[in-house]
């Protein structure tokens, strides 16, 4: 009977530390209930490359919102994007943005570089002006025959 017992006692930690787990990783990813308060926006990306929804939207290296819906535009064939952004940050109207990777093995995010206009984007409002992700391969490939063209050339 007592062996049972720590079964049922060692089960039910398991259980603490697995809900405990989820608690913590809803709150890392972001994905907290309770309302985020957010207000959207959208843009238009030629390539979202590693980025999807849920990932975050930062601003000076801080997060202040997260992607939360992308569409193929079939006229464009351009990625229309819907961010969250939180309530209480002003973003100005002439603002660019970016697909931005944390390094070369790390994953992409959507920076947003402010402008310097007085006039603040409005809640669904579009910014206009944005720059989507490089593929590492094109770039090494562009790389690797440059190189190769530059050294016979001697």
């Amino acid at each position: 009977m007592s062996e049972n017992k720590s079964e049922v006692i060692v089960g039910g930690l398991v259980m603490a530390v697995a809900v405990g787990f989820v608690v913590y990783a809803s709150q890392a990813a972001g994905l907290s209930g309770g309302g985020s308060g957010g207000y959207p926006l959208t843009a238009s990306f030629r390539s979202l490359e590693g980025v999807s929804v849920g990932s975050d939207v930062r601003l000076a290296g801080v997060k202040i919102g997260t992607i939360t819906d992308i569409d193929l535009n079939p006229q464009t064939f351009r990625a229309d994007t819907q961010i969250s952004v939180k309530e209480g940050i002003a973003i100005p109207d002439d603002s660019a943005i970016i697909i931005s990777s944390e390094g070369l093995l790390g994953g992409n995010f959507v920076e947003i570089m402010p402008g310097g206009s007085p006039f603040n984007l409005e809640s669904g409002a579009e910014i206009e002006d944005t720059q989507g992700s490089v593929s590492l391969i094109s770039l090494l490939l562009k790389f690797v025959s440059g190189d190769s063209a530059g050294s016979g050339a001697e």
